[in-house]
């Protein structure tokens, strides 16, 4: 595990060449972003792109930019899964066209990982590509979909199938900003926080078990410890195969080839949050490994007790997902990762050491789920 020292700031570098950037995370933070701002604004206005949910938080980052005399417009969005649409993608470029955004402008994006994905993918495509700074402002954006540049929309045939990789010119973290998350999306964000100890880190999933409570109660210590460790972990990942091109990063998706087809079948809504299904996919997953003999037993049940004692499902029911294995595995059917017929699965041999398998046979993970069911 990586030791991070907590202090008044820390600023973690993704290193990808001449795309790198900076992650900045500061307690307060956000009421001091113009600062940081200014440079790469070059006296030009900044669109800032938020959800109907952050409207506080608009009002810092407005106030923040107006100290640094950096000119801004606002455009604001739906909240939640559906805004990760042609619709709202088609209303927010004609919005940044009417402001008359240039190649070398930089478009804010403040909220969740919806907003970072969707304003990604928007400014990824206008004029063939303009810069974009993500400013998250749930714990999941925090420490997962603000890093490593992946954009998109989701598709009626499944989550995320039109993308680009994308990415910004820096990340601003806010811990603080925390403070106002409904406790069910600081639960579902903590998913992801675990997932980086699942993947290939069993002292930091320790860690977990030792003080995601605290966390998840609002502890700042902790919360930062977790934010910090987790951008370190992806931008370490990242680094390496920046384009999931050598099988690497593909280890960042654990529990999203289980979790997207939940998902689909919840229709992509607030019934079962992205970070939720994250948990039920991972804990399928080591359930499917436990029984397959590629993983013990005990793993697989310490897993399922982490994510109870932390208020996440550990499979379908607690997802509340009463479908046909059949319809499930439809589902992954249309996974963008499907390739030649065959769809990767990310499995585990442990906690800490999971791994890609292109051999699982579906008919064989659709008996799975019938049983888990």
């Amino acid at each position: 595990m990586t030791n991070i020292a907590i202090d008044k700031g820390i600023t973690v570098p993704v290193a990808l060449g001449e795309r790198s950037y900076d992650v900045r995370i500061e307690a307060g933070l956000l009421a001091r972003a113009g600062d940081l701002l200014a440079p790469i604004a070059r006296g030009r206005a900044m669109p800032i792109v938020a959800d109907e949910n952050v409207a506080g938080h608009l009002a810092t980052l407005q106030a923040s930019l107006d100290a640094a005399g950096v000119p801004h417009r606002a455009i604001v969005l739906p909240a939640g899964e559906g805004s990760k649409s042609w619709g709202t993608l088609e209303r927010l470029t004609d919005e940044l066209l009417a402001l008359a955004v240039e190649r070398g402008d930089h478009v804010i994006a403040l909220g969740g990982g919806v907003i970072g994905d969707l304003v990604g993918f928007a400014t990824a495509i206008l004029k063939r590509g303009c810069g974009f700074v993500q400013i998250p402002t749930t714990l999941l954006a925090q420490v997962d979909s603000s890093v490593g540049g992946k954009t998109g929309i989701n598709a009626r045939a499944g989550k995320n199938l039109i993308g680009a990789f994308h990415q910004p010119a820096m990340v601003l973290i806010d811990p603080d900003v925390l403070d106002t998350l409904p406790a069910r999306q600081v639960r579902a964000g903590y998913a992801e926080v675990v997932k980086y100890g699942l993947i290939d880190d069993a002292e930091f999933f320790a860690w977990c078990e030792a003080n995601g409570a605290a966390l998840l109660a609002g502890d700042a210590a902790a919360r930062t410890h977790a934010i910090a460790h987790s951008v370190a972990a992806k931008a370490r990942i990242v680094g390496e195969d920046e384009f999931e091109t050598t099988g690497r990063r593909a280890l960042l998706n654990l529990g999203h080839t289980f979790g997207h087809a939940l998902e689909a079948e919840a229709g992509f809504s607030d019934r079962l949050l992205h970070g939720e299904a994250v948990a039920a996919g991972c804990a399928l997953a080591f359930a499917f490994s436990a029984e397959t003999g590629r993983c013990p037993a005990e793993d697989a049940a310490r897993v399922a007790a982490h994510w109870r004692a932390s208020g996440l499902p550990d499979g379908l029911a607690a997802a509340g997902i009463a479908a046909p294995a059949a319809r499930l595995v439809e589902h992954m059917r249309h996974d963008k990762k499907m390739a030649a017929g065959t769809l990767p699965f990310l499995l585990a041999n442990g906690i800490g050491r999971t791994y890609l398998d292109r051999t699982v046979a579906l008919d064989r993970v659709e008996a799975f789920l019938a049983a888990a069911g």
